[in-house]
């Protein structure tokens, strides 16, 4: 198979889905790579070290889009992207579907078959740990006089006292938050619905930060002593409420920060909006907000290598062995696939988007295989299903009339 490693175009975006490393061992398996011009330029990663490792250098986007069989950047698909997708082709990239009802409408119609990166990963994406510790240090950076904080000091200083910082959320974002604002001495207080989460925490912290269960009353119980917020929670895009409402904002001291690492689009913040890296805040109620989408892209070296080392197995899966036995020997790229050739697979959109969807394993015809088990990936829940695949042509036109 060729593989194409797209330039990703997103503003302030600078990461790249494959480094040279990962390019030697995909050749090493007999496949072939394409790599965009200066595709990793600015993580780091010339032309020249992509040539060395074995891989051929196009241009332009359309000629890798035409000659490639399958296709992967780190972001979402844009609309200028739309047109060169085409039927069979295997897309890779976090599409974060859910939230971008017209890039699904696109890959629908386009017949390719895409998988969105973000549920693919068992132990957690490096661009979540990524957003967690970088995301603690711009909302340092916002605290600052300068940049329209309070000017308060992570750490405090002899007779002026340290930062109280809200972390919401114990996974992979919240605990790399945590490690960094810790370490610099900040009063740190993490709340999470998960109970066993925050016990780990407290005994791994020997007790030195606070833990509480997270919901809206507790949060507001703390804002008035609270100078931080990082919102690390995985919100339920089909929710209308809030964990933080524009009210509860005046809770907090003027100058206060509050940094959404998580930026979903509906999000647990009611005042959040993506914002990018060349103006990155924004300020409600008081509080200054820092909500850039990606993070990661500030660091783009050190995430390009890291996620790209952790997405190479899968991509050797699907090169190797095809789409339907990667999704079979594992569920997290199961459960991941998110169109097929036409066809929704993936729940969480058909439940947030209202769209009929089908079950991966049942459209892959591998339903009556041992497959390997994953938990689903949201708590979104839908029994809008397609009829049965021996009615493709109903579901066909569903398409061809939206």
């Amino acid at each position: 198979m060729i593989y194409g490693i797209l330039k990703d175009i997103k503003e302030g975006e600078y990461r790249v889905i494959s480094t040279p490393a990962e390019v030697r061992s995909i050749v090493a398996a007999g496949h072939e790579v394409w790599a965009q011009h200066d595709c990793g330029k600015a993580a780091g990663f010339p032309d020249e070290k992509y040539a060395e490792a074995g891989a051929k250098i196009v241009m332009t986007a359309e000629e890798l889009w035409a000659g490639c069989d399958m296709v992967a950047k780190v972001k979402e698909f844009t609309p200028v992207e739309y047109p060169l997708m085409r039927e069979g082709q295997i897309l890779l990239g976090c599409i974060h579907p859910a939230g971008h009802p017209e890039e699904v409408d696109a890959l629908l119609k386009s017949g390719c078959i895409a998988f969105t990166a973000e549920d693919a990963h068992r132990y957690g994406s490096p661009n979540c740990e990524a957003a967690g510790k970088q995301g603690a240090l711009f909302g340092l950076e916002s605290m600052l006089t300068i940049n329209g904080g309070k000017g308060m000091y992570v750490g405090g200083f002899a007779g002026a006292r340290r930062m109280n910082v809200l972390i919401l959320g114990a996974g992979v974002v919240g605990r790399g938050a945590l490690e960094v604002l810790h370490a610099l001495g900040a009063n740190c207080t993490v709340m999470d619905i998960n109970i066993a989460l925050l016990r780990t925490l407290l005994s791994q912290y020997k007790s030195q930060i606070n833990t509480m269960l997270c919901n809206k009353e507790a949060i507001a119980s703390v804002l008035p002593e609270t100078d931080m917020v990082l919102n690390c929670v995985k919100w339920d895009k089909s929710r209308t409420d809030f964990l933080i409402d524009k009210e509860m904002l005046k809770l907090m001291e003027p100058g206060s920060v509050l940094v959404d690492v998580s930026n979903d689009d509906p999000g647990a913040i009611e005042s959040s909006h993506e914002t990018h890296h060349d103006d990155p805040r924004y300020v409600v109620n008081g509080v200054v907000h820092y909500c850039v989408s990606n993070i990661p892209g500030a660091v783009a070296h050190s995430t390009s290598v890291a996620y790209a080392s952790e997405m190479l197995p899968m991509v050797m899966s699907i090169l190797n062995d095809g789409v339907a036995e990667c999704c079979a020997k594992d569920g997290f790229y199961r459960r991941s696939l998110t169109v097929y050739r036409g066809y929704l697979t993936h729940e969480e959109t058909s439940a947030v988007q209202g769209k009929p969807w089908i079950r991966p394993e049942n459209i892959l015809e591998i339903a009556d295989r041992r497959l390997d088990p994953a938990p689903p990936a949201s708590s979104a829940r839908s029994d809008n299903f397609y009829p049965e695949i021996g009615e493709a042509e109903k579901s066909r036109k569903y398409f061809e009339k939206s």
